[in-house]
Order: C-alpha cells, then structure tokens, then sequence
C-alpha cells in the first residue's frame, strides 16, 4: 500500500512539473530558448517544432540535434532531432522529441509542410503523440498544428501559432486533453545587428504568457541573447557560435520556483 501511494504521489510530481514543460506548447531549439520561450518567429531548424508557418522562410536545409536539461531533474530532459528539406514545392520538416524518464515519458514524430503565398507564409504539422506510463501501458493520438508569418515590411513581421487544434486527449480512454494554445508574435528587426521579439501564448486553460526577447549579433560569427516572460516571471540568456555551416546554441532560463534550465542544440545547415 505504501509503496502504491509513494507511486501516485511521485506520478502527481512529475505531472506537476511537466505542465509546465510539456512538449507540445515548449519551444524547442537552445536558441528561442534563450529569448524567452519564443516561438512564432525565431526562424532556424527547430521550426519544425515551434511554429511550421515558418519553415519556407529558412534559406538553407539542414539537420539539428537538441537536449533540454530541466531543474535537475531527469525525468523533465527533451532530446530532439529536427530536419528540414527545401524542394521547388516548399519545404518540409520532420520532427521526433522525447520527454520525461522511465516512470512517465512522451514521445512525437512529426511532418509538416509550409509554403509561401505573397507576404505570407503558411504551414501544418500532424504528429503522431504517445505517452507512456510505467505500470499503465502507453497510448498514442494525433496531433495537428497550424501556424503562418506574414512580412508587412523587410523589418516588421506578424504571425501566429495554433497547437493542438484537434484537442486530442492523451488516450482514447482518458477525458484529459493534452494542451491546446495559441501564439501572436511581432518581430522588429531594426539593423542587420538587432531583432526585438514581442509574443503572447495563451492556454485555453491558463492564464496568457507575455513573453520579450532580443537578439544581438556582436560578429557575424557570434550571437548575444535575452528574454523575459510573465506569469511566471522568469529570466532567460544564451549565445549563438556559427561556424561555416555548424551552428551551436546554449539557453539558460531561470525559474524562482523551481530552479534553472539549460538548453544545448547543434545544427548543420546544407549549402
């Protein structure tokens, strides 16, 4: 018997601490990590996760690698593989990710689509999302998500992203849903140099996030960046290295509830 309340009481931690992280609304990639969680409009590979509406924006294909390290916990850790291929059609992206331990963990593969249409590009992404829980079994659903950028000046941009659209629920016997969220972005590039990043996420279950990032490139070689979120408040830092077509991005985020985060994501863009 104590050993079954000890389980229930640790399964309620984990669930606890990952509605906070889940994979669906997280961003991925060090580097939106680093601005705050940004998602709309942090245009690199890890488009493929955080907003496909933006993945005809990239100019090169490539292939990226990531590991989120969260509040020392390892059964909050994400790995993830994103890539991207530019063809005469679009651009396509596929995605895979895995969240969480031994005793509760998510897995999502992914494919998505996004092409550019005037000012706008546009974009959908279905996954296939499991979860697994030690003792229960593991069940899968999918998952479709929207998402789109439109440039109304070369330095001012606007877009949204959609997750979850379905509402799927985490299994076909289960009456609990996993998140559904929308994100409103603006980017302001004001010199080659400098990209300022305003965005709201808001759960339909939880309260909105405000969230503000910049992005500062010291050399061409090396990248400075800063975010701020609201609700909770929480502080955000990290630098971009490029080297011919490697790319390397660490994110540090820290939490006064519940600790630090750190993020590492290595890419190779195909010239």
């Amino acid at each position: 018997m104590k050993k079954l309340i000890f389980y229930w009481l640790s399964l309620g931690v984990i669930f606890q601490l990952q509605a906070q992280t889940d994979p669906l609304t997280q961003v991925h990639g060090a580097r939106s990590q680093g601005m705050g969680n940004l998602r709309v409009h942090t245009l690199d590979l890890w488009t493929v996760f955080n907003n496909i509406g933006g993945l005809d924006r990239l100019e090169n294909s490539g292939i990226a690698v990531g590991y989120d390290q969260r509040y020392n916990l390892k059964e909050l850790n994400t790995f993830s593989l994103a890539a991207v291929n530019k063809s005469s059609l679009g651009t396509f992206g596929f995605s895979i990710s895995r969240f969480g331990g031994s005793l509760f963990n998510q897995q999502s593969i992914g494919l998505g689509f996004s092409n550019t249409l005037g000012i706008a590009s546009l974009g959908a992404k279905v996954e296939w999302f499991q979860t697994q829980i030690e003792g229960f079994g593991s069940s899968g659903v999918p998952v479709i998500s929207l998402g789109g950028i439109a440039e109304l000046s070369p330095e001012f941009f606007i877009g949204a992203h959609f997750s979850n659209l379905t509402r799927s629920k985490i299994s076909k016997v289960s009456e609990s849903r996993l998140p559904t969220a929308i994100q409103l972005g603006a980017r302001y590039t004001p010199s080659e140099y400098l990209s300022i990043i305003l965005e709201i996420e808001k759960d339909i279950l939880l309260d909105p996030v405000s969230k503000i990032g910049l992005e500062y490139s010291l050399q061409r070689w090396i990248q400075l960046r800063l975010g701020v979120n609201s609700n909770p408040s929480r502080l955000f830092f990290g630098f971009g290295l490029l080297y011919q077509s490697f790319r390397f991005d660490y994110g540090r985020g820290r939490n006064h509830a519940l600790g630090s985060t750190n993020h590492f994501s290595l890419a190779y863009l195909f010239q």
